[in-house]
């Protein structure tokens, strides 16, 4: 069986025992046991993605054996993706669900190449990403005017936002007072964190105020998977940030003495000291409203961030570096043009 022990320098190292079978389900399952450690949710989607191809050449070769994985077998795989059809002739699975199990195929083979070499080579070095037309996640990003009108509609909370919306007490003609639970400069600076970052909301609640490194500009921090990344920022996020810590969080945090960079109000009876990803999402809708964006949620900010990556440095490994993106596949779709962009290049002739 597969054995882990200590290996240079404190790391990992795979061992592999005497008359272990070498069969791909049993490598599978020390896959997941000593490599992968994203979300049990995530580890689901690809132990059914793996168990597809592991059914596949069951019945292809009637065999799971290692050796049997050769190049042409994975070829064969994709092939049979794209051409298996449901009763009523539609696919049954499409582009991108191809491109995600293509994705953790590649994955699985690579580690096992680590240990133990396929006698052909590794079986899914020239597999390839199918191009998924229209409907990209670049479609879905936020253009300039978006990102300017959001991040000026941020600077204006501070005066603007939050007022009581009791129409009865307060009647159209008077200025009506902030709410109680408001938090202007940390919405501004949630919004800005957002935009300037690339950043997951999931991961903006998540950041703790002793990890942030201003100086630098890093914001390191836990995302889904467990793993730590350091995400840079620009310089107009630091100071969105800095101006919340200096103007407004400290009553918070007198209540909650939280680890949490941005805090609930200390008025809010069912918070619990950290924000949940709905109240940023939250935060994110009314600021759209201000700035009379539709259509676009906080995950569009982060494809802005890829796609703004690509124009000005047209490296893929920047992207990646950037959003965290394990895997340079997903950094690569910022790469493609929309077809909004490719209507205005045609139309430029």
């Amino acid at each position: 069986m597969l054995q882990i022990a200590s290996g240079k320098n404190g790391g990992a190292l795979i061992t592999i025992e005497r008359g272990f079978p070498d069969t791909l389900d049993l490598w599978l399952e020390g896959y997941f046991r000593f490599e992968v450690t994203t979300a049990i949710s995530s580890q689901r989607v690809q132990r059914r993605d793996l168990g597809l191809f592991l059914d596949f050449m069951q019945a292809e070769e009637g065999s799971l054996t290692r050796e049997a994985w050769t190049p042409r077998l994975s070829q064969a795989f994709l092939s049979w993706l794209r051409g298996f059809t449901r009763e009523d002739g539609r696919r049954r699975w499409g582009d991108k669900t191809i491109n995600r199990i293509t994705a953790h195929l590649k994955t699985f083979a690579r580690w096992i190449d680590r240990f133990k070499p396929f006698p052909l080579g590794e079986p899914t070095a020239k597999l390839g990403t199918l191009p998924v037309g229209t409907g990209l996640e670049v479609d879905r990003a936020l253009t300039p005017s978006e990102r300017r009108r959001l991040l000026d509609a941020a600077d204006q909370l501070p005066l603007i936002g939050g007022r009581s919306r009791d129409r009865g007490r307060f009647g159209s003609h008077q200025v009506r007072p902030v709410r109680k639970t408001y938090r202007p400069w940390r919405n501004r600076a949630i919004i800005y964190t957002l935009i300037e970052t690339g950043m997951r909301r999931g991961a903006v609640a998540n950041l703790k105020l002793a990890d942030m490194k201003f100086e630098s500009r890093l914001l390191p921090v836990a995302e889904k998977g467990g793993y730590t990344h350091a995400y840079k920022v620009s310089r107009q996020g630091v100071e969105a940030i800095r101006d919340y810590l200096e103007k407004e969080r400290s009553d918070d945090d007198a209540h909650w003495q939280s680890a949490a960079l941005f805090l609930p109000a200390r008025s809010v009876a069912s918070a619990s000291g950290v924000l949940s990803a709905r109240t940023i999402s939250s935060i994110w809708s009314e600021v759209c409203a201000v700035a009379h964006v539709e259509g676009k949620s906080p995950h569009a900010a982060r494809h802005a961030m890829g796609k703004h990556i690509i124009e000005k440095t047209g490296n893929i490994a920047a992207v990646q570096r950037q959003l965290g993106h394990k895997n340079a596949a997903y950094s690569m779709q910022y790469a493609r043009i929309s077809d909004q962009e490719l209507e205005t290049v045609l139309d430029e002739r």
